[in-house]
């Protein structure tokens, strides 16, 4: 048969299996039509949703340290130094750009908080103390990149005259935090305007509790908070050098752009200069990455108990109208017409699930799960599912279904005609 007339013949096919399969689903059972799209629709959602989960738990996280901590650009210490020198420029620069909305640079010290040196009787008595990082900021300039006034659950935020007084991450206090572990300290019976001495750098201080803030992001949860202008004092840096500086950008503007022109500007000279992505601690994107893994074993589970439901429903229905295949095939209808007829129904039910999942994901779990994120312990866990993610699965889950419709259709088209018709 020439190459024109095997073409002919597969869209006859093609047409023919078409009808058989429009046919078939007419004349099949109501109900069990509604089950098997049933099944679908939730293979479907398995395949994007519980991947989608698992990776949105961390990038609640990569969220919250973007929004709450680094923001678009994020200037570090080199690793050879102590501080960003010519802190004064770098900061100029930052904020001469033409996309920069606002800039925040903190000073950073590592000291202890002590909670009972008042009420400590005996020297052997247990010292109520927790190694912390201090963080210097300008209260105005902070709160303008990472909002961190909203993150205030007791208290007050600060100002740029607070003097003697600190903002304690939440994580610092037993009562949001009740862990009594060797390892992990925290501090016991203080609150809201409570003192408590600070050990910084040698020197120290007693200072008063204005406000606790809580986070899920650790750099803001367990650091204590005063104004940038007293720190500087205590550690004895009168040139202004701090050792962090974050950067936010206008809407819409490329953090490698604007990275690119700090380097420019010779920033690399005194600092590290990256972007959100690349400032993202290890840790996380390995988490994420392990996460997607998961989600894709679990969802591959579900496709597999997809295709063996197709595999059975088809399987069924063709042992069962053998006579009317044997048949068919008695009267000259073409055996692939037959077997298309088969597939086609196997992608109908996919089709329809597909839809009515793709409804139920983008029309109401994505945009609730975004407006209510789930409260994991250390994350604000969201739902991502992107729309080429997402046509990736959804072919994955009509290649298998195909395969799940063709296998039993061409197991029962193959049997003898007359043994088909005679029902033996």
């Amino acid at each position: 048969m020439s190459l024109k007339k095997r073409i002919h013949q597969f869209f006859i096919s093609l047409r023919l299996g078409f009808f058989l399969a429009l046919r078939q689903i007419r004349r099949s059972s109501k109900w069990t039509t509604i089950l098997i799209i049933f099944v679908m629709t939730l293979t479907f959602l398995n395949l994007v949703v519980v991947s989608g989960i698992l990776v949105g738990l961390i990038e609640g996280s990569v969220v919250a340290v973007k929004s709450r901590y680094l923001s678009d650009v994020i200037v570090s210490t080199l690793q050879e130094k102590t501080y960003i020198e010519n802190s004064p420029y770098v900061v100029a620069v930052a904020k001469s750009l033409p996309w920069t909305e606002a800039v925040s640079a903190r000073y950073l010290e590592g000291g202890t908080i002590e909670a009972n040196y008042k009420t400590r009787v005996k020297e052997t008595d247990l010292i109520d103390n927790v190694g912390i990082i201090v963080a210097g900021i300008n209260p105005t300039d902070e709160d303008a990149v990472t909002g961190i006034k909203d993150l205030i659950v007791e208290g007050s935020y600060l100002t740029a005259t607070d003097y003697d007084q600190v903002l304690l991450g939440h994580n610092l206090l037993r009562k949001y935090l009740p862990i009594e572990s060797p390892g992990f300290s925290t501090l016991q019976d203080v609150e809201v305007g409570d003192k408590v001495r600070l050990i910084i750098n040698g020197n120290t201080r007693e200072v008063i509790v204005k406000g606790i803030l809580k986070s899920k992001v650790d750099e803001i949860s367990r650091r204590v908070f005063m104004t940038d202008t007293q720190l500087r004092s205590l550690i004895g840096r009168s040139d202004y050098n701090v050792d962090e500086i974050s950067i936010l950008l206008k809407p819409g503007s490329d953090p490698v752009v604007a990275r690119d022109a700090m380097l420019a500007s010779g920033i690399g000279a005194y600092a590290k200069v990256q972007t959100f992505e690349e400032g993202l601690p290890k840790f996380l994107i390995d988490i994420k990455n392990t996460f997607a893994l998961l989600g894709n074993m679990v969802s591959s589970i579900g496709l597999v108990v997809a295709s063996i439901t197709i595999f059975i429903v088809i399987f069924i229905n063709a042992i069962t109208r053998r006579k009317f295949i044997g048949i068919l095939k008695g009267i000259g209808i073409h055996s692939t017409a037959i077997e298309f007829a088969y597939v086609l129904q196997s992608l109908f039910y996919a089709i329809m699930g597909t839809f009515l999942g793709a409804i139920i994901l983008f029309g109401f779990l994505k945009p609730y799960i975004a407006s209510n994120p789930i409260d994991f312990p250390f994350s604000d866990g969201i739902l991502v599912a992107t729309l080429s993610g997402t046509l990736v699965r959804v072919l994955i889950l009509f290649i298998a279904t195909l395969i799940a419709g063709y296998i039993p259709a061409k197991i029962v088209v193959r049997q003898n005609t007359l043994d088909a018709i005679l029902g033996r």
